[in-house]
C-alpha cells in the first residue's frame, strides 16, 4: 500500500506523519503560527512537510476549522491564530505536488474512532473536548461532512443563551462554557490571571471546591450536547476525546449528568482510542477510501 502524508492542523500544533495500513511510522510537529499573516502559515507548512514527501504518493489534511472545497474558513478565529479564509489545500499541492485532500480535524478523528470499533454501522460521534470543542459524526456508515463542510461543529450549539460571547460571535455556545480554553477563562477569578484550564484540573484533583464547579459546568455542558445528538441523530455511542476530554474523572462526569436525562436521552458514552494521533490516522484512512 502507498504512503500517505498526514497532516494535524490544530490551535496550537500542526502534526504530521507518515501513515501506512492506519500505522504512523515517523511524525514530526511544530507550533501553530500564532500570525494572521498567511505567508507565516505557507512557511511553516513548507519546512514542517517537506522532508516527507520523497516517501509519500499522497497528502491528506485535517485542520480545525470549516473545509470548504479546500478553503480553511474560521468558524471560531481565536483558535487559528486569526488566519481566515486560507486556501489551504492549494497551499499544500504547490508545496508538495502531490494530491490533496482537506477536511475538519475533529471529523477525521470521527472516522479514525469509527475504525476501531467491533461493529461497523453504529451511528455515533466523536466528541473532542479541547483547546475548543468540536465534533464528528458517522451515520449509517458515513462521515457527515456537510455541503458547506460544516457538518460536526457541535461546539456552538447552544448550551446557555445567557452564557460568554463565544469566539465565534455567538452567545453560549457549548464551546464558550466547556472548552479547556473556557475553563481557563473561568478560573481566573479564583485561581489568578494566568489561570489555565491545566491549572484548574491541578485544582479540581485536590478537590478545591471552586474547580470541581467549574469542571462540573463543562461536563454538564457537554452531557447536554450528546443527549441532543440522540434527539437528532439517534447517535448511539459517543466516544470523547481532547486533553479535557480525556483528562482524570472528566467522563466520570459527564456520564453522571447524562444518566440525570430520562432515559430516551441517554447513550454510551467512553473515551476515545486513538489519542493525539486520531486525526492523522482518521484523515489518511478517509481519503484512501474516497480517492
Amino acid at each position: 500500500m502507498s504512503s500517505c502524508l498526514a497532516v494535524d492542523i490544530g490551535g496550537t500544533k500542526i502534526a504530521a506523519a507518515v501513515v501506512e495500513s492506519g500505522k504512523v511510522l515517523r511524525r514530526h510537529q511544530i507550533s501553530t503560527p500564532s500570525s494572521t499573516n498567511p505567508k507565516e502559515m505557507d512557511s511553516a507548512l513548507k519546512q514542517l512537510l517537506t522532508p516527507f514527501l520523497n516517501e509519500v504518493s499522497t497528502v491528506a489534511v485535517a485542520s480545525t476549522g470549516i473545509i470548504n472545497d479546500g478553503i480553511l474558513t474560521a468558524l471560531n478565529p481565536r483558535n487559528l491564530g486569526g488566519l481566515n479564509n486560507y486556501p489551504l489545500r492549494s497551499v499544500i499541492e504547490a508545496i508538495s505536488k502531490k494530491p490533496t485532500t482537506v477536511i475538519n480535524d475533529a471529523q477525521a478523528a470521527a472516522w479514525a474512532e469509527y475504525q476501531t470499533l467491533e461493529l461497523n454501522r453504529v451511528n455515533m460521534a466523536f466528541i473532542t473536548v479541547s483547546t475548543g470543542v468540536g465534533a464528528g459524526v458517522v451515520i449509517n456508515n458515513d462521515l457527515l461532512i456537510g455541503a458547506n463542510g460544516i457538518a460536526g461543529h457541535a461546539g456552538h450549539t447552544l448550551a446557555d443563551p445567557n452564557g460568554p460571547i463565544c469566539g465565534c460571535g455567538r452567545r453560549g455556545c457549548v464551546e464558550s462554557i466547556a472548552s479547556g480554553t473556557a475553563i481557563g477563562q473561568a478560573g481566573k477569578t479564583f485561581f489568578g490571571d494566568d489561570c489555565t484550564g491545566e491549572i484548574v484540573f491541578k485544582y479540581f484533583s485536590q478537590n478545591d471546591p471552586n474547580a470541581i464547579d467549574i469542571v462540573n459546568r463543562s461536563a454538564r455542558a457537554i452531557a447536554h450536547l450528546i443527549a441532543d445528538l440522540k434527539m437528532v441523530l439517534d447517535i448511539e455511542l459517543v466516544t470523547l476525546g481532547g486533553s479535557v476530554g480525556l483528562a482524570p474523572h472528566y467522563l466520570d462526569r459527564v456520564q453522571h449528568y447524562l444518566a440525570q436525562q430520562p432515559s430516551p436521552y441517554q447513550t454510551k458514552v467512553q473515551s476515545a482510542r486513538c489519542g493525539a494521533d486520531a486525526g492523522l490516522i482518521g484523515v489518511a484512512h478517509w481519503a484512501s477510501t474516497t480517492n
